[in-house]
């Protein structure tokens, strides 16, 4: 593969603008080459005019040959000085950023021009790859000293919880924890030009086992303490000051801390809005401990995949400069990549080695202090194996897919054999049976969507895993989602098709109740296998699934995340699959296996459902802005709670009418539909897509696109009205005549479905954008403690003035 594809492959999809621009570098280096190969014909006649000259010349001096051998070194150094054709000067800006600026040397009739253009773009390209890397290590670096923090704490609380009664005043033989974690100093950004500093960022200091193991010698403590002082020293009077005081009391520092409440329960929830915020809860425990040691654990996990990121963006980049220079060199014949390659490497961007100290320093804190010093198992938890494509789901995939088509053929056939859309009979068991089915197909669908959808978020480098959440290498691929969507419509067109046999065919008049069960049993089995807590058929895709359901049920009572309100957004497509559900239960919770829908809908408590269950999912997503408007204060969030409790509005109206057939209802339901339709249209459009912008640089669309044809924005706007208008009829329930209102009902589910799988593609690539524009590729961890700022300003304040009065 070419460096030029494989650069573009391997960038991280939300830094693509503050990577070299190797394409743009790559076009003016074809200027030149044109321009080069313009002067290239008449230079050819030039030069067969000069070659017999040459000939003879040479000829002519052959006997010189060993003067020119003596005089060989300084004509090497006079070549030298003459192929030197950049010159670059380095600036100084802001005190310490700088700024390179090069200078070239050539002559402009040789296409000097062109070549001063190549550099100054090359220049602005380096100043910018070095300013956004400067800038990420000095953020890591600061949250390295949050993390170095946070491990105290941590070391102090299992100090506390493992050791309840151990007596303060003996630990001053076990007071490293001030340097069990990342020592670096708060203002240093150094390079490999000062090796004293840059390997000092962090220090590993091994907790000291003293503390759990009472049969160690003190002097052997005593040496790991007075090492873990010299590695992990501080710049800072105050930290030091702390730091001395942590040595002599290591527990002081849970004076100075609190656990957070960060709401992420049902039970913290609750807690938090009872519980007066300046309330500080000092009894700790092993639950406690638990949790805390788990989110720290995830905090160093992603710190190390932030610094992995960084380290890969420095090597990329590097390789990107030394790749288009030695183009360069082969185009012009000009000699100007050792120069130029030299300003790389004693660039920040080349000689900073403050991220690699980094990573070498975070693996030994995390195999020490989260995998019981077992290397393998660590290294395990920070660098997950990729995930490789395997042809077994390729051809499983084609071999459900014709199964699949076969099935649905072979039921087409059964019911024209039968005759059954001519009967009354027939036709009264295809509106019985079919919509236990529909669950089913509405599954299916969603899923074939999804899987289009991971395919195009592929190629148009979305980093979805990141927006989702998902688990680092855990993530479901198109094919394996294609997988599971014809896995389980050859499970429900076997089963259909059994249905169809067993009711219809003569010689099976014996396992009528046999058939009656075969939904019920695929339901179940389709239930057990979601929920089965093996590691069988994609255990961490299913749990995650799991797990997001659950939120969104307990909606208020959980933070709500970007996985979680795109899950609700799904599920507000499926009402048609969650009354299949409750068809489920009627039939088989109530006993209605003859009678089936037909005399469901004389249950009061069906009824009852038939409203509750269509506002489910836009009440919950209802909840989840009110959650975010409460914890954020933004207004857009309630305007999104209003657009859905206007659709829920419309939606028992439109269920009241179904019911009722009135023309009063039918009246208000064309009203609060078309109000419901209008606002989730142009929310849909303009908000969750970023649409219409009337001042961007593509007329009526957004300035940054992923797709180069603008039409296809165009064409999913349009189909997103229309669609949207289907599902107000939907809502309001027209008939064809010439079509059963079950088909009406299931068609515009389906294309319910579709809509909702084009706005998740357009939704997810406008977040990606935004994550693009903030070059936001890694995710906020909440951190377990907080410290008292106040307090620790105050004592720094009373030790200077305890340092002026000494």
């Amino acid at each position: 593969m070419k460096f030029g594809k494989e650069f573009k492959k391997q960038k991280v999809p939300e830094w693509t603008e503050v990577y070299m621009d190797y394409n743009g570098l790559k076009r003016i280096l074809r200027e030149v080459m044109r321009y080069k190969q313009s002067l290239l014909h008449p230079a050819l006649m030039h030069n067969r005019a000069s070659q017999q000259k040459q000939i003879t010349f040479m000829d002519s001096t052959a006997f010189s040959t060993a003067q020119h051998l003596q005089s060989s070194n300084l004509n090497q150094s006079k070549t030298d000085v003459e192929n030197q054709v950049i010159d670059v000067d380095t600036l100084q800006r802001d005190g310490s950023k700088k700024i390179y600026k090069t200078m070239f040397l050539g002559r402009s009739e040789d296409g000097g021009d062109v070549e001063t253009m190549f550099f100054a773009k090359l220049d602005e390209q380096l100043n910018k790859v070095n300013t956004f890397y400067k800038d990420k290590v000095k953020a890591l670096i600061h949250e390295a000293t949050l993390l170095n923090k946070q491990m105290d704490a941590l070391i102090a609380l299992r100090i506390k919880v493992r050791n309840p009664h151990l007596n303060r005043s003996n630990l001053k033989i076990r007071r490293s924890l001030s340097n069990a974690a990342l020592r670096m100093p708060p203002t240093n950004i150094t390079s490999k030009g000062d090796k004293s500093s840059g390997k000092e960022h962090m220090g590993l200091t091994p907790e000291v086992d003293t503390i759990y193991d009472h049969k160690k010698d003190e002097s052997t403590a005593e040496k790991e303490l007075n090492s873990a002082r010299t590695t992990g020293c501080s710049t800072d009077h105050g930290e030091q000051v702390r730091n001395h005081d942590y040595q002599q009391d290591p527990l002081k520092i849970l004076d100075h801390v609190k656990i957070n409440n960060t709401l992420d329960s049902p039970i913290s929830t609750i807690r938090g809005v009872f519980k007066d915020s300046k309330e500080q809860d000092l009894s700790f425990n092993k639950e406690e401990l638990r949790r805390v040691e788990e989110q720290l654990r995830h905090a160093f996990i992603e710190f190390y995949n932030k610094l992995r990121l960084l380290k890969h963006y420095s090597f990329m980049n590097l390789s990107a400069f030394s790749k288009i220079m030695k183009k360069y060199e082969k185009i012009t014949s000009r000699r100007a990549t050792r120069s130029y390659m030299k300003i790389v490497d004693n660039s920040y961007l080349g000689n900073s080695d403050e991220v690699t100290s980094l990573l070498e320093r975070v693996e030994g804190i995390f195999i020490k202090n989260f995998s019981n010093s077992n290397r393998r198992k660590g290294m395990e938890s920070l660098r997950p194996k990729a995930k490789r494509e395997k042809h077994s789901v390729t051809f499983l995939s084609g071999f459900f897919s014709g199964c699949s088509i076969a099935l649905l053929v072979a039921i087409a056939l059964r019911i024209d054999a039968g005759n059954l859309m001519n009967k009354e009979e027939g036709t009264q068991y295809m509106e019985n049976i079919f919509p236990l089915y529909t669950l089913f197909a509405y599954a299916v669908l969603h899923m074939l969507m999804y899987a289009a959808n991971i395919y195009f978020w592929r190629r148009y480098h979305v980093n979805y895993p990141f927006i989702f959440g998902f688990k680092r290498g855990t993530e479901l691929g198109y094919r394996e989602v294609f997988l599971l969507s014809t896995g389980l419509a050859v499970l429900a067109s076997a089963g259909f098709l059994a249905n169809l046999h067993l009711d219809m065919d003569s010689s099976t008049h014996g396992y009528k109740t046999v058939s009656k069960m075969v939904p019920l049993s695929l339901v179940t089995f389709v239930l057990v296998i979601t929920f089965c807590p093996f590691n069988i058929i994609y255990r961490s895709s299913r749990f995650f699934f799991i797990k997001r359901v659950f939120r969104c049920i307990c909606a208020p009572l959980y933070p709500v995340t970007l996985p979680d309100f795109l899950l609700a957004d799904q599920l507000t497509s499926q009402v048609q699959a969650f009354r299949s559900f409750e068809l489920y239960i009627c039939y088989y919770g109530l006993g209605e296996y003859s009678r089936r829908q037909n005399r469901c809908h004389r249950h009061e408590v069906y009824n009852t459902f038939y409203f509750i269950v269509a506002v489910i999912p836009y009440w919950l997503r209802f909840l989840q802005c009110i959650r975010r408007f409460y914890e954020d204060k933004d207004a857009m969030h309630g305007y999104n709670g209003l657009k859905y409790f206007l659709t829920i509005v419309a939606v028992i109206i439109r269920t009241a009418f179904e019911l009722k057939k009135r023309i009063a209802w039918m009246v208000f339901a064309l009203v609060s539909s078309a109000i419901a339709v209008t606002m989730n249209t142009y929310w849909d459009i303009v908000v969750d897509w970023g649409l219409l912008q009337r001042k961007s640089r593509n007329r009526l669309l957004r300035d940054k696109l992923l797709i180069s044809r603008k039409c296809v924005y165009f064409a999913a706007m349009f189909l997103n009205i229309v669609l949207r208008l289907a599902w107000m009829q939907l809502v309001l329930g027209f008939r064809l005549h010439s079509l059963r209102k079950m088909t009406i009902t299931t068609t515009m589910s389906c294309l319910e479905i579709i809509r909702r799988g084009i706005w998740s593609f357009f939704r997810l690539e406008n977040e990606h954008l935004n994550n693009v524009g903030k070059y936001r590729a890694f995710k906020s961890v909440p951190l377990p403690f907080s410290y008292n700022e106040n307090e620790d300003d105050d004592d720094e304040t009373e030790d200077d003035e305890d340092d002026k009065d000494d």
